[in-house]
């Protein structure tokens, strides 16, 4: 049932896997159903980081059900353009890796839009696509992803509801979002030819789906009005869609964000903390000085009547806000905080970081990083990625180039690294666009980031062997595109957590990392803690989990359960620290849609964090880094 706030059904899965997988289903079923009376299915086809899960599943099904696909016509929705089929990078190549290579479809029966046709012919190739999509009957389902602009397709914003098959110009931000699947935006093509809005919108049927950080765009397309400016609201329109997205792409929904304004709503001390929150930051006033009219305004009167007077609920949250404020993320020796975030005892802490790349610690929470450090506790840093293939090629032959002259300056035999440079470079000279570094290469690569994090750790004060380089299998491909999460992987995390035995352990719970790195990287360690649970290893009922977010985002701020400041200096010293990572100064490849360095990134997130407690009524503090503690 569509909630009052949603003019487009929505549907919330825990996952994308789950999300994907409830799509799976109903292509599947109707991909049957239409076999069974001997009728073609016509699918509409994306692509993207969002549909892989779906596509994954429906090559399972095939394999594991007896799915058919010899009843299937296809018809994708874009291409970038110019750009060879062949290349890594095109759609072209993209369903074929991830779908029409492992099932049973008709090559005759695919469709994809020709990102190579001459430019004075594409307005006729358009209007024989269209021309293709009626003949075949039109799209019973045409299944979408959702730029972070609302673009659909890649109808950018602007785009209008009229529109037909095109070649488009690509808005910067879209470029920038995609700049992850190149080695950096400038090789990502301008233009780019796609199914119009209106050739969506005669689809029969229409799924949508939004994983990870599309919170903001999907709450505007499914509760704002419709506008050309986000496309994805004219779907709106359309009298069978549904949205699927996970819980993380949900966040901005109102049933969500404010339940409060949909009807009932459990008032559970989060609820309360949460909509406090809001309404102090909504009305611009510290949370003590919130009225009785301000709640009654507001749509908060529910509350009012349950809890009492506003007076009382702002007292609850005010302790709350305190409470979470610490300098002592280990805890405060020889203390008894009852409301402390986290335990005096045991004292010192053997903690954890797990960092999914190599500077993830540093960017993340530097700060309480060095903190634990100084306070005297075991700190140990877990990197799970060699992160290689964000290093860019002018790093590997500057640091060849140093071993040569190093070998020489003190007299050393440097033939073996002359002839690494000279390869190297040959290498290097002649490598296209979309190809695969050497193995060589890319061991250089991850020698470098691993460099960088020693040098990173020893900054901080930590001795080199509290230094764990973990090199999860799913990452080697030497390709932008992941593997999924192994046994391996887990393997090697539950060995390194039954080696350590920590008290306190610290993840990314940065899911909207767009590379999907973050989220395998916390999958492997909560995956490994389920199980060494079920195993009743003792010691680890006394380990706690705290979630840090990374370069992408950071916690809403009614979440945070232990929130801590630093000082000017701090700031500082954590911006050294990030700049111990040479290879990732300046331009950085694969950053996604944000342009700044990570080290700003940080300093205006952390700032914003200090600024929005003391907004409502806290200490104001330069910064502060922020985490949620998970229960397992």
């Amino acid at each position: 049932m569509v909630d009052s706030f949603e003019k487009i059904e929505v549907k919330i899965y825990p996952s994308a896997k789950l999300g994907a997988a409830f799509v799976a289903q109903e292509i599947a079923a109707l991909i049957r159903q239409k076999a069974n009376s001997g009728a073609y299915c016509v699918l509409g086809l994306a692509t993207g980081s969002s549909p892989i899960g779906l596509y994954a599943e429906l090559v399972r099904m095939h394999k594991e059900e007896g799915l058919s696909f010899k009843k299937v016509i296809s018809f994708n929705l874009d291409e970038y353009y110019p750009i060879d089929k062949t290349a890594y990078q095109s759609y072209w190549s993209f369903m074929h890796r991830h779908l029409f290579n492992h099932v049973d479809i008709d090559p005759a029966n695919i469709h994809l839009p020709n990102g190579n046709a001459p430019k004075e012919d594409m307005k006729n190739y358009c209007e024989s696509y269209e021309k293709a999509i009626e003949a075949a009957g039109g799209i019973d389902l045409q299944v979408l992803g959702i730029g972070q602009n609302g673009h659909i397709g890649f109808n950018e914003p602007g785009s209008s509801m009229l529109s037909k098959t095109r070649l488009v110009n690509l808005e910067n931000s879209t470029r920038l979002a995609n700049s992850y699947e190149f080695e950096n935006i400038s090789k990502v093509p301008r233009l780019a030819v796609t199914m119009g809005i209106s050739t969506i919108l005669k689809a029969k049927r229409i799924v949508l789906m939004a994983w990870g950080n599309k919170a903001s765009i999907v709450a505007k397309s499914v509760e704002h009005n419709i506008t050309e400016t986000v496309p994805a609201s004219i779907l709106q329109q359309h009298n069978h869609c549904l949205f699927v997205v996970d819980e993380l792409a949900s966040a901005e929904l109102t049933r969500i964000k404010s339940p409060w304004l949909t009807g009932d709503c459990v008032w559970t001390n989060a609820m309360i903390k949460r909509a406090v929150v809001y309404l102090a930051l909504k009305l611009e006033k510290s949370v003590l000085s919130l009225t009785t009219a301000d709640y009654t305004e507001n749509g908060l009167s529910d509350l009012l009547v349950e809890k009492g007077e506003a007076y009382e609920i702002n007292l609850q949250v005010f302790y709350m806000l305190r409470d979470s404020l610490t300098g002592w993320p280990g805890g405060k020796p020889n203390a008894v905080i009852p409301a402390h975030p986290e335990r005096s005892d045991p004292y010192p802490k053997k903690c954890v970081i797990f960092s999914p790349h190599p500077d993830d610690d540093i960017i993340s929470m530097g700060g309480t990083f060095m903190r634990l450090h100084d306070q005297g506790h075991e700190v140990h840093v877990a990197y799970q990625t060699s992160g290689n293939i964000a290093v860019t090629d002018e790093f590997v032959t500057r640091y060849i180039d140093f071993a040569v002259g190093f070998e020489e300056l003190f007299g050393m035999d440097n033939s073996k690294s002359k002839e690494q440079l000279l390869t190297a470079q040959t290498f290097i000279a002649s490598k296209k666009k979309d190809q695969m570094d050497t193995k060589e290469i890319r061991s250089i690569k991850g020698l470098i980031r691993r460099g960088e994090a020693k040098a990173t750790c020893r900054y901080v004060g930590l001795t080199d062997d509290r230094c764990h380089f973990m090199n999860m299998p799913f990452y080697e491909t030497g390709a932008i595109e992941k593997k999924p999460l192994g046994e391996e992987d887990i393997i090697l995390t539950m060995e390194l957590l039954q080696k350590l035995k920590p008290h306190q352990i610290y993840c990314a719970g940065d899911l909207a990392d767009p590379h999907g790195t973050h989220r395998v990287c916390l999958e492997a360690v909560f995956e490994a803690l389920r199980r060494l649970k079920a195993a009743n290893e003792p010691w680890i009922n006394d380990c706690w989990v705290w979630l840090y977010k990374g370069a992408w985002q950071e916690w809403d701020i009614a979440e945070i359960e232990m929130a801590i400041p630093m000082s000017p200096d701090q700031v500082k010293k954590k911006r050294f620290g990030i700049f111990i990572h040479q290879s990732q100064k300046d331009m950085v490849p694969f950053q996604g849609s944000d342009n700044r360095e990570f080290w700003q990134r940080a300093e205006d997130r952390n700032a914003n964090t200090a600024n929005l407690y003391a907004a409502l009524g806290m200490t104001k503090y330069a910064a502060m880094e922020a985490f949620v503690r998970w229960h397992f």
